[in-house]
């Protein structure tokens, strides 16, 4: 059950209506998260900014789900877990890649960098060791690149804890964990 309830759009305030509305627009309904993320006009838009700005990174779609499912594990946000094992279906991502996401590696070396990367970065809160940056690029990942990475970790975390806090009801079809 819900601690903080979605916010209808009847109730919810002008810009909070509005943001709803880009939302809808977009996605063609207004999931649970971003309901109640709604309670707080600001918090919904920041969120929704953030988003939108990493969507035109470098990072590719599959790596930004990657990133998500990996953090949405560590964090065990049922809710981030079912949205971007859903999302990361839609965008091509297979079923093994999705669980190799969420426990940390990938079967790819490039993806599997990523992931350990973030797992890193998630594991020392960002405390990385030279050798984990230096062996991050070497697998031909930029300096905007480690940027994006931690902007996307950030992004998942803001989700993961509201989501946590809120105990949102997931709107979405349900994955159970796959943490040890």
């Amino acid at each position: 059950m819900s601690r903080i309830n979605p916010v209808s759009t009847e109730a919810a305030n002008e810009k909070t209506q509005e943001l709803f509305g880009q939302v809808q627009s977009k996605l063609g309904r207004v999931p649970n998260l971003m309901q109640t993320l709604g309670h707080s006009a600001a918090a919904l838009g920041g969120y929704l900014s953030l988003n939108e700005a990493l969507s035109h990174g470098t990072l590719s779609a599959k790596d930004r789900e990657r990133i998500a499912l990996i953090v949405a594990e560590q964090n065990g946000c049922g809710y981030c877990l079912a949205a971007h094992s859903a999302i990361g279906k839609m965008i091509g991502l297979s079923q093994e890649e999705i669980t190799e996401a969420r426990v940390g590696n990938a079967s790819e070396s490039k993806p599997d960098a990523l992931l350990r990367f973030v797992k890193r970065v998630l594991d020392t809160n960002g405390q990385v060791s030279d050798d984990d940056l230096e062996q991050f690029r070497e697998e031909g990942y930029s300096d905007g690149d480690i940027a994006e990475v931690v902007a996307h970790i950030s992004l998942s975390v803001l989700t993961n804890f509201f989501n946590n806090v809120a105990q949102t009801k997931i709107d979405f079809p349900k994955v159970e964990s796959v943490a040890a």
